[in-house]
This record gives structure tokens, C-alpha cells and sequence, in this order.
């Protein structure tokens, strides 16, 4: 028989539950802003991705975002399609190409990231600075544990 009041106690204290409450809250705000930019995660992933590190092959790109080699080939059609990215043949291997962002990538990605800050402002907004750096400290710890733990 369900009780008034709603999820019972136990459950609204488990660490795991309350963590994946807080992410699908966040993962609909994210997909939300990314959205309304006509873009999806990966689209924003794979550009972070070369921006930060430079030009790179599918392959490595999928390693380094974590995003499957598939998925990462139809991201980089997308981005190529949209002029936000180029390929070319790796000169080392003529098999493979290495991907590269272009500078129309880097203004798209740009715009990504302000779009972003303001999804992130909206998901926290009930934190306080202090509260809001403590969280992102301590979700890094536990992500920083679990996949050292996993490789």
C-alpha cells in the first residue's frame, strides 16, 4: 500500500538513486540547450574533443569521448555536412583519415559552450557558489575513483 508523501525514506537517501535523479534532471536540460542549437551531445563532444587536443582520427576521437565507432562516424558526417569539421588523408596511413575542426567549427562551438554555461547555471540554480564548486569537486572524485577502477 502506497503511503502519502511519496518515495519512501530509504530510497530518497540512497547515494545511487539520488545521483541518476540528479543526471536525468541535468540530461534533459543539456539535451534541451544542445537542441534549440540544432546539435546534439556527441556534435558537441567531438568538437570539444578536437578543439582541445587538435586533429585526431575517428578512431582516437572515439576512444578519447567514449562515443562508439559508428555513432562517431554518423557525428562526423554531421559536423563535415555542416562545414564545422574537415577530413583528410592521414599522410602516415592513406587508409585513414585525420579530422580536423574548422574555424566556422570553433565559432559553432563557441555559441555550444555559452549555451551549456547557461544550462549548467539553470540545473544548479539552487546552489550557491560554494555548494556548486563542492558538488563538481566531489562528482569528480567519485568519477575519477570508479574509472580508474574500470580500466
Amino acid at each position: 500500500m502506497e503511503t502519502a508523501g511519496g518515495t519512501p525514506q530509504r530510497l530518497r537517501t540512497l547515494p545511487s538513486r539520488l545521483t541518476n535523479g540528479v543526471a536525468l534532471a541535468a540530461n534533459r536540460i543539456v539535451d534541451r540547450a544542445l537542441a534549440e542549437a540544432g546539435v546534439r551531445r556527441y556534435h558537441y563532444a567531438l568538437l570539444a574533443a578536437l578543439e582541445e587536443y587538435g586533429p585526431d582520427s575517428q578512431a582516437a576521437l572515439g576512444r578519447r569521448t567514449g562515443i562508439d565507432r559508428s555513432d562517431v562516424v554518423a557525428t562526423v558526417n554531421d559536423l563535415a555536412g555542416w562545414r564545422l569539421l574537415q577530413r583528410t588523408p592521414d599522410p602516415a596511413d592513406r587508409r585513414r583519415n585525420v579530422i580536423s575542426v574548422t574555424a566556422a567549427g570553433r565559432e559553432r562551438l563557441a555559441h555550444l559552450d555559452r549555451l551549456l554555461s547557461a544550462a549548467q547555471d539553470e540545473f544548479l540554480a539552487p546552489l550557491p557558489a560554494a555548494d556548486r564548486q563542492h558538488l563538481i569537486d566531489l562528482l569528480t572524485r567519485l568519477v575519477d575513483h570508479h574509472e580508474g577502477r574500470h580500466r
